[in-house]
């Protein structure tokens, strides 16, 4: 019972990390250079530096520190939602024209 038992567990234990990993490593809906656009455009000012943190499972936090017009040093920070991946459906499978089902009509 032990040996069947045991690479049951480690197999169990494989798939759930590999889960766990593929959900943390979803990206941002907003990318770091579109945050970088939007900080530019909102202060005006010149951008010293940009990186992204995350925040939690699904949010994201871009740093953007920027020299203002008026000689100041802000830290801008733009947060976002991790971008949800586009359902994958089967490419095998003809679309119904009619609406009804995909089944041959013979």
């Amino acid at each position: 019972m032990k040996t069947i038992l045991r690479p049951l567990i480690l197999l169990l234990a494989c798939s759930t990390g590999a889960g766990a990993w593929a959900a943390q490593s979803s990206e941002p809906a907003m990318s770091l250079e579109q945050a970088v656009t939007q900080v530019q455009h909102e202060t005006g000012g010149k951008v010293l530096s940009a990186s992204t943190v995350r925040r939690g499972r699904s949010s994201f936090e871009h740093r953007v520190k920027v020299l203002t017009p008026t000689g100041h040093v802000r830290v801008v920070t733009v947060t976002t939602e991790a971008s949800k991946a586009p359902a994958s459906g089967d490419p095998t499978k003809n679309p119904s024209t009619d609406g009804g089902s995909n089944k041959e009509k013979h």
